[in-house]
């Protein structure tokens, strides 16, 4: 394996492709911005998304989708979930048969409801996949600080992407539960905007760990009707990534939940904000996802009501408190 190509240069791609060049890769990442493409290039920067960053001067931009991949051996799929089915559309025309793809989107496509391993399914489906996940925020991984990860996919597959990221500071564990470690990536988003719901309350710890303990308990259910294994949930895709983002201050969807307690809306955040913050279609898609599957998720509900139907937070937490006693 020696061409890599990265598709997305928000904080997370740039990060990734910035690691995978420092290991001696030749990477080309692509960026949907041209101010993005240029910086990279010309001051191996990218303020827009990774400000006060020092790329790695081997790392290349491209402002078309087909150039990152040209005569790679593995992709990086990094885009925002609403984007990916229109990134991967531009390279069906390309050589891809055997090229691994390494989804680092924690997402869901909202009209379709399918997890990005179902849209490469779709749009490249000669090439094996592999999902990326785990606690990891993008500025403390640049910063060289121990993160640990899980890659699922076929056990060969994952081997390989393990080798091609692993650094003595990025540690990557194998799953082969594709469908569970995407899920728990995307769901644990919506616990952080509730998570951040507490936090601009003035809440402490109690409800915070009420929350996390509660929250991945809905996760796991869903996922567990859906296919996915419960295990996966107990591990880096799903308990681990939930305490990052529901307690670290870099998670944009615990900053989104702060900011709707603080008054501000969801357009009005949004407005304010290049990057994207993955829970909020998550959320609407949870729910359907949920109601074809006949599974209970009240804090995921709750979460919808806040963002979509303008309730109060305070009443929001009140009534998933005085809901029906049960058993835990």
């Amino acid at each position: 394996m020696k061409t890599i190509g990265v598709l997305g240069a928000g904080s997370w791609g740039t990060t990734l492709a910035d690691l995978l060049a420092r290991k001696g890769y030749r990477v080309r990442i692509w960026a949907y911005e041209p101010d993005v493409v240029a910086a990279i290039n010309r001051h191996h920067t990218n303020e827009a998304f990774l400000p006060g960053a020092a790329l790695a001067p081997s790392l290349s931009a491209v402002s078309i989708a087909a150039e990152a991949v040209r005569g790679a051996d593995l992709v990086v799929s990094a885009a925002p979930s609403h984007a990916v089915r229109l990134v991967l559309r531009e390279l069906v025309n390309e050589p891809m048969r055997g090229t691994i793809v390494v989804s680092a989107t924690k997402g869901i496509e909202v009209e379709s409801l399918q997890l990005m391993s179902q849209v490469t399914a779709e749009l490249l489906p000669e090439s094996p996949f592999v999902a990326l996940s785990g606690p990891s925020f993008a500025q403390e991984v640049f910063a060289g600080q121990p993160t640990a990860v899980v890659a699922a996919g076929p056990a060969a597959v994952v081997e390989q992407v393990q080798m091609a990221f692993a650094t003595p500071t990025f540690r990557v564990y194998r799953n082969e539960d594709v469908y569970g470690t995407e899920l728990a990536g995307a769901l644990k988003n919506v616990i952080a905007i509730a998570a951040g719901v507490l936090e601009g309350l003035g809440l402490g710890n109690n409800p915070r760990a009420a929350l996390i303990t509660r929250g991945l308990a809905e996760m796991t259910r869903l996922g567990v009707a859906l296919g996915a294994q419960p295990s996966t949930f107990a591990g880096l895709a799903g308990m681990g990534d939930l305490i990052l983002t529901t307690c670290g201050a870099l998670s944009r969807n615990r900053n989104l939940g702060i900011a709707i307690a603080q008054g501000r809306s969801l357009a009005e955040h949004a407005a304010a904000h290049r990057t994207v913050a993955e829970g909020v279609n998550t959320t609407r898609c949870a729910i359907r996802l949920a109601k074809a599957a006949g599974v209970e998720l009240p804090i995921s509900a709750k979460v919808h009501e806040l963002l979509f139907e303008g309730k109060p937070p305070a009443l929001g937490i009140r009534e998933l408190m005085e809901r029906t006693l049960k058993a835990e």
